[in-house]
């Protein structure tokens, strides 16, 4: 069996950081990564990109050395993706904050709304309601980070955290700020507006959950394997036959139910933001199905059926 010889290179300045000879032709990506390791402990294999050209894309660590465009001696260029944290520490430190925060203003604790104020309770149903659909969002979103969803990378930047939770608790603050504030009015047409608010939230909240067994169904675990997500038996699942992220509608869905609820600008400037970036997110993955698979349903739209 012929080895082959791997040289990395700096990406940047082109400087000779590592060469491994006697690697197997069937070695992965990943294990080269940890091959690099060894003589360059700084940086563990979640940090490195390894690309063929210094302006390429990153190599998936499942490719195989053999079947890359290479010869017996191999140049792979690196670049440093800084420090890295667990997706599930992201989501649990970004889940945890809201649902603490808010219960802070429900609770009216010192120095938020005046002395007069303190630890007092709004005589508003709709302000109890809310803070038990925000509770009920952020528990389960916890909930499924440990428990439900399946990760196809491990890590992401540490410089995310810093910028995902500054999005989510500071929204958390503002919201919760004005809902709870002594001098809230409820929604204009009071209880039926509350009630239907109430249906929706809970409809999005329980097809969002669907989704995301549906999509956890798909991915055995500890595998990277990406398939066409269909609809199952569940009825919530059957808005995958008009979205490629159903997730994202009843995300979105869920909270313009409780921007209703509460009748309160910065939910629905939350809900406006979210659904943005939700619709960036969505059409990227529309994308990359579109791409990866050739049979792909072609009634599918991104996140709203036959619009976007």
């Amino acid at each position: 069996m012929k080895h082959y010889e791997v040289e990395i290179l700096d990406a940047k300045t082109r400087d000779k950081l590592c060469f491994l000879d006697k690697v197997e032709p069937n070695a992965t990506i990943a294990e080269i990564k940890n091959l690099f390791t060894k003589s360059h402990p700084q940086w563990y294999p979640a940090r490195q990109s390894l690309r063929l050209d210094p302006k390429g894309k990153s190599l998936k660590d499942e490719d195989v050395l053999q079947n890359l465009p290479v010869g017996t001696t191999a140049t792979l260029y690196f670049r440093d993706l800084g420090a890295q944290i667990s997706w599930v520490t992201v989501f649990l430190t970004e889940y945890a904050g809201p649902l603490l925060i808010y219960l802070l203003f429900y609770f009216r604790v010192p120095f938020i709304y005046g002395p007069k104020y303190d630890f007092t309770s709004s005589k508003h149903s709709v302000v109890h309601l809310a803070c038990i659909c925000h509770s009920f969002h952020y528990i389960k979103r916890l909930l499924e980070t440990i428990f439900v969803h399946r990760f196809s990378h491990g890590t992401m930047p540490l410089r995310n955290i810093f910028k995902n939770c500054t999005y989510y608790w500071g929204f958390a603050a503002w919201m919760a700020y004005y809902i709870n504030h002594p001098l809230y009015t409820p929604p204009t047409y009071g209880d039926e507006q509350v009630k239907l608010a109430l249906i929706i939230f809970l409809f999005c909240q329980l097809g969002n959950f669907s989704i995301h067994i549906a999509l956890r169904n798909l991915r055995p675990a500890g595998s990277k394997t990406r398939k066409i997500p269909y609809p199952t038996k569940n009825p919530f699942t059957w808005l995958f036959l008009l979205v490629s992220c159903p997730n994202y509608t009843y995300e979105v869905g869920s909270w313009i139910g409780f921007a209703i609820m509460t009748q309160c600008l910065p939910v629905a400037l939350f809900s406006l933001v979210g659904f943005i970036q939700m619709t960036i997110w969505a059409k990227g993955k529309h994308r990359s199905y579109l791409k990866e698979f050739r049979d792909y349903p072609p009634l599918r739209s991104p996140i709203i059926p036959f619009l976007l």
